[in-house]
């Protein structure tokens, strides 16, 4: 055994028997909850909002749902965070803001400007640190501590705008990195800074023998990229014959099931895979036992929950919240049920529709399963179908036909007098067409039964069209969103589905 990987590994052992479990969450996040109205009590939001007056509230915690609105990003920011753009101070978070992580999302088609304060910094990073911590549950080689770890992300050159800077959250993060750790992280300051993220490949590429990598962390798609081309490069059977000591693959982003088969395709040998749920708006959650593919909510460090269940009562056909809808707190959730999430943090969001749509797979232990987006679902009839059934369809639909499907969208059509929906899929090699539809169809019809009623009546037809990967890698580079945090959208609506079309079509006409 190394010596020092074993020092390392005890020492995050003993480290996190030391780290303070939260006993109650709901404590927990009370607490959380009462320092952030606190902290934000005399900014012009808090006292906007009487932020005072509902600390001293009997029922505070009722009184902050009933004065405070719930925002999505269009409406906290032209009416509060476009003035920390103009360099304002003290607007929903004391003091001023130097750095905003640029995300679209995806349905979006500007960028957003998320706030990242020295506050949501500093959780970030000691949610991070945590997470190595937890490292110490799985079975891994005390060696593993003294490799390096690849973090794949956007650039570390940061755009300068007057008094802030922006940039993907990943590229923030990465430009913060602590001297301790600096020298166990890839690809290094230099090429962290290159922003032609094709540009930034290839040096991967060049430079991947040099390094003896035990983790990789970022998005599937580009990860696995990367790796592709690794392994044409230097004619590798797989990346364990250049890296025999990689042992952990952390991702997030994107729901990992698609990728599942294509990497361990790549794999020489079973690797640890671990996800997590890092947003712009903060570290929200991560995996902390070893095959099991729930997160645990991070409920102690900035940002307080709040959960509305994504039904019809509280969400419109568009994903639009509908007046008096239901707000829940963490001890009112139920295991199953869909709940889209919202946050107030330590950056200044305040009861923040982040988009994202979770189940509890575990009220006790706190533990959720991202299940989709508010407006990333088809329901053109009552079919309700989620990004997670769709997932879990290609998956299924991949391994029966022995094909890598890297990437897919989907969009509802018009279909005679009644709908269809129309997907476009990635693959690594031409299938029989027909039998990968009707192969999507049944599995989609198995996972969701308001899928299968509609299929008998309204929902007329399923077509899909094949086409390669680097189709839907030209369509996020033409929109000057190739690698990073950025990631195809699922589901389009018909405006951005018409664009794609026109795009595809030309494409094909190139070939």
């Amino acid at each position: 055994m190394p010596i020092i990987g074993g020092l390392i590994k005890r020492g995050l052992r003993l480290r996190k028997k030391i780290v303070r479990r939260t006993p109650d969450p709901v404590k927990a996040q009370q607490r959380v909850l009462r320092s952030l109205l606190f902290k934000a009590r005399d900014t012009e939001f808090g006292r906007h909002y009487d932020f005072a007056g509902i600390l001293a509230s009997a029922d505070w915690i009722n009184a902050y749902k009933s004065k405070v609105p719930a925002h999505n990003y269009n409406s906290i920011f032209q009416q509060w965070w476009h003035r920390l753009l103009n360099e304002e101070r003290d607007i929903t978070w004391p003091g001023s803001v130097r750095y905003f992580a640029l995300s679209s999302g995806t349905s979006e088609a500007s960028s957003k400007h998320i706030p990242i304060t020295n506050e949501m910094a500093r959780a970030i990073r000691r949610t991070s640190i945590k997470q190595i911590y937890n490292l110490a549950e799985y079975d891994l080689p005390a060696s593993i501590f003294e490799k390096g770890i690849l973090m794949i992300g956007g650039s570390t050159n940061l755009q300068q705008r007057g008094s802030y800077f922006e940039g993907d959250l990943s590229g923030i993060s990465a430009s913060k990195i602590p001297l301790w750790f600096q020298r166990f992280y890839k690809p290094g300051k230099e090429i962290s800074k290159v922003t032609d993220w094709s540009l930034k490949l290839e040096e991967m590429v060049n430079k991947a023998p040099d390094w003896d990598i035990g983790i990789v962390v970022g998005v599937p798609a580009w990860i696995q990229l990367l790796i592709e081309m690794m392994v044409q490069r230097y004619n590798l059977k797989h990346i364990h014959e250049m890296w025999p000591n990689l042992s952990v693959y952390v991702h997030g982003g994107v729901a990992f099931d698609p990728y599942r088969q294509s990497f361990e395709k790549l794999m020489g040998r079973p690797i640890e895979f671990i996800e997590t749920y890092l947003a712009s708006e903060g570290f929200i959650a991560f995996q902390t036992k070893p095959g099991h593919r729930a997160m645990s909510l991070v409920l102690n460090n900035g940002i307080y929950y709040e959960f509305i269940p994504f039904d019809e009562h509280n969400f419109t056909p568009d994903g639009d919240l509908l007046p008096n809808c239901q707000f829940l707190t963490i001890d009112e959730v139920e295991e199953g049920k869909q709940y889209a999430l919202l946050l107030s943090t330590c950056a200044g969001a305040w009861r923040y529709l982040i988009g994202d749509v979770i189940k509890f797979t575990s009220k006790a232990d706190s533990e959720i399963v991202i299940s989709g987006r508010t407006r990333h679902y088809i329901s053109m009839c009552g079919e309700h179908l989620s990004v997670e059934n769709m997932n879990k369809a290609i998956e299924l639909t991949a391994r029966a036909l022995d094909v890598d499907i890297k990437e897919f969208t989907v969009s509802g059509i018009n279909y005679g007098s009644l709908f269809a929906h129309k997907w476009y899929v990635g693959c690594n090699k031409e299938v029989d067409n027909e039998a990968l539809c009707a192969m999507i169809d049944n599995h989609l019809k198995d996972l969701n039964d308001d899928y299968r009623v509609e299929r008998g009546s309204a929902l007329k037809a399923v077509v899909v069209e094949q086409i390669s990967n680097e189709v839907f890698y030209d369509w996020m580079a033409a929109k000057g969103k190739s690698g990073g945090q950025h990631k195809f959208p699922r589901v389009m609506n018909k405006q951005q589905f018409a664009e794609w079309e026109h795009f595809v079509q030309q494409h094909l006409q190139q070939e």
